[in-house]
């Protein structure tokens, strides 16, 4: 059947070729969703959930449409329920505030106009104020990748019904991180363009002033076509700017922290350990690196809802919470009612919105040029863990992202690897404004850099040896000295030239700790470089001294009968210093 031929992993360019090549038609395509949210059902994506009878008229007006100049026709995507599509109830994630809006929010407007297909009202923490994906009366979203974890939030339902297969792009919002966590926790690009970029005319109001329509996607080059269709000035919309996409290039620095960064819940040493790798790959690009304090950024994050900036919050939804007692999510009520603190009066305001224009000011001069890369979240928990602390769990998951609106920046969540086994880490990557569009060329880099292969070497292919040019040659970049950890031995083999061979020793034996050079090269240079590697040498697996496991060169055991035992050296360069290794 032609829906059985529709892709799990929706992407625009999967469609299109499906479509063009007359795999399946829209209709099977939404055929495929609907299954898929019923399988599903019980993961709580959806508040308005899909169906044929409220998609079928935007199946219909694709034949008013060309495909070759629609460039979004029949791509379909999911819509936070706090973002009105005309017709379909908007709840927020609470029913007592729904209505029927007579009109589409502007960008579900511009997208149905480009021809894309809304296909359903997704999940997420009652009235967007959470960052966990618990706090709905509709049940908690379930992680796409391990159900017994939160799905991030505020735009829960629309990430995971990207991750699961049920549309190709999502609609979220953004005030502290909503539109990036939930990309983090689900192995998802998260796109945040700059406040006012994408006009907030049709969105129920979480901080009005610095809100932002996001969106969720599997790679760069959807979250740039929905940009396309989306970005541009709304006149009726007071919040609306005109914040055009630069020409876009490579930053010329990449900013990371230079303080030891705080990671929390049950995976955090893993997570502090995929950080550590994403950096080691960033440092390992080529690219200029600095490494920043970022305790500014941590001290405007916390005006969001710590002080009185939280206030706004309370200004927009006061009179519905006093008006329908009871009605509102009982953690959601306690957070919204914290923006009517007695203390949070005019004058308080003013000093913090002071406070924060300085900070703005230094952020300006501090990203001008360059990219700031940071972890999306420092950590996640199971649902459990957040339905006993509500608020210190959640809170947390916003170290790193509730900064970003405050201080007018773009920014970019991308999958970063995976800390554990199906627990997904991303890192975010931040901009001024006028700088947005080298955020996907950046972010491509450190994707296309991922795919690089950190390999120890101990002789010949080291510095100022004489196979370094093979190194060279193969692209491949020093990275930095080590040693191994203090389980090998090293043996002078009598080859011509002459050869360093690296053996580990058997379980329990005693060993040394040998040095060695890191290089990374790309995976197709890898390939190329272990093909002409001669026996006995060979590519392995070399545990570091801080406990870290690279590829790198070693030496079968037969070889070490007939060769020199080195390893008092301590390495290869010094054993070809030392005049009693030399015979």
């Amino acid at each position: 059947m032609p829906f059985e031929a529709v892709p799990f992993e929706l992407t625009i360019d999967a469609l299109r070729q499906g479509y063009r090549l007359n795999y399946f038609t829209p209709e099977d395509v939404i055929e495929a969703i609907i299954r898929r949210s019923e399988r599903d059902r019980q993961m709580n994506i959806w508040i308005t959930p899909p169906s044929m009878e409220l998609i079928a008229p935007y199946i219909a007006q694709l034949m008013q449409l060309d495909p070759a100049t629609s460039p979004l026709w029949g791509i379909p995507f999911a819509v936070k329920d706090n973002i009105d599509v005309a017709g379909w109830p908007t709840t927020a994630a609470c029913p007592a505030y729904e209505y029927a809006p007579e009109e589409h929010a502007a960008v579900v407007e511009r997208l149905v106009a480009a021809g894309a297909i809304p296909v359903g009202k997704a999940n997420l923490d009652q009235f967007a104020t959470g960052l966990v994906g618990t706090r709905s009366p509709y049940g908690d979203t379930f992680n796409a990748l391990r159900p017994e974890l939160i799905s991030g939030g505020s735009s829960s339902g629309s990430a995971v019904s990207v991750a699961r297969g049920q549309a190709a792009f999502a609609l979220g919002t953004d005030t502290a991180g909503s539109g990036r966590v939930p990309a983090a926790l689900n192995r998802l690009v998260g796109y945040k363009p700059a406040v006012g970029a994408w006009p907030a005319a049709g969105v129920v109001p979480a901080c009005r002033s610095i809100d932002c329509v996001t969106v969720f996607t599997r790679n760069f080059a959807d979250a740039e076509a929905v940009d396309a269709a989306v970005r541009g000035m709304l006149a009726s919309d007071p919040y609306s700017a005109d914040r055009p996409l630069s020409r876009a290039a490579q930053p010329k620095t990449w900013l990371l922290p230079q303080e030891p960064l705080a990671f929390y819940g049950p995976y955090a040493a893993e997570y502090e350990q995929a950080w550590q790798r994403a950096k080691q790959a960033i440092m390992e690009s080529g690219v200029a690196v600095k490494q920043v304090d970022v305790t500014l950024l941590q001290e405007a994050a916390a005006l969001l809802y710590e002080g009185p900036l939280v206030a706004e919050r309370w200004a927009d939804l006061s009179d519905f919470v006093e008006g329908h007692p009871g009605e509102t999510f009982p953690v959601t009520e306690t957070i919204l009612r914290s923006g009517g603190k007695p203390d949070f009066d005019a004058a308080s305001l003013f000093r913090a919105q002071h406070r924060l224009q300085e900070i703005k000011r230094l952020t300006r001069q501090l990203l001008h040029d360059a990219v700031l890369v940071m972890p999306t979240c420092g950590g996640t928990w199971t649902r459990e863990q957040v339905n006993a602390d509500p608020i210190a769990t959640n809170s947390k998951m916003g170290l790193y992202t509730n900064h970003c609106n405050l201080l007018d920046l773009s920014a970019i969540a991308v999958p970063a690897g995976d800390a554990a086994d199906q627990l997904p880490f991303g890192i975010t990557l931040f901009s001024l404004p006028d700088e947005e569009a080298n955020l996907t060329t950046a972010a491509a880099r450190f994707m296309r850099q991922q795919d690089r292969i950190t390999v120890a070497v101990c002789g010949l292919h080291m510095r100022g040896f004489a196979l370094e040019p093979q190194m060279t040659g193969l692209g491949a970049a020093f990275v930095k000295e080590a040693a191994t950890a203090p389980k090998y031995e090293l043996y002078k083999l009598p080859t011509m030239p002459v050869k360093p061979g690296l053996v580990r020793v058997k379980e329990g034996s005693v060993g040394a700790s040998i040095a060695v050079e890191l290089w990374s090269m790309s995976v197709a240079a890898f390939g190329a470089f272990t093909a002409v590697i001669p026996s006995p040498l060979g590519i392995g697996k070399v545990e570091l001294s801080d406990g870290t496991v690279v590829s790198g060169f070693v030496c079968e055991g037969y070889a070490a009968d007939d060769a020199t035992n080195i390893t008092a050296a301590g390495g290869w360069r010094a054993a070809m210093t030392d005049k009693a290794h030399l015979t």
